[in-house]
């Protein structure tokens, strides 16, 4: 085994990562099935209503913003951990 891979095995910072992305791939799949539920939900507010929910569009414009965040994070895009360790991101802007 190299040196490098020696460092790269024992360096803390990844370990820690390693577990924020466990949790935040756990994260993920809650989210997941909430957008679809808004989905599904929006989805029986046109047919009644013949128009959507704008509350719950502002809720699902946040929700994938979130998932989008989260995968920024466990594709390495970002060092930046989502929200609860950083600002909730609103995207209703």
């Amino acid at each position: 085994m190299s040196e490098a891979t020696k460092v790269a095995i024992t360096n803390s910072n990844t370990w820690m990562r390693i577990v924020y992305m466990v949790l935040f791939g756990f994260v993920y799949s809650i989210a997941e099935v909430v957008m679809i539920a808004i989905a599904v939900v929006q989805v029986l507010f046109k047919l009644s209503t013949g128009e959507v929910n704008q509350n719950l569009l502002a809720l699902g414009k946040q929700v994938v913003k979130y998932i989008y965040n989260i995968m920024q994070f466990l594709t390495f895009s970002t060092d930046e951990k989502p929200f609860p360790f950083s600002t909730w991101q609103d995207s209703s802007k």
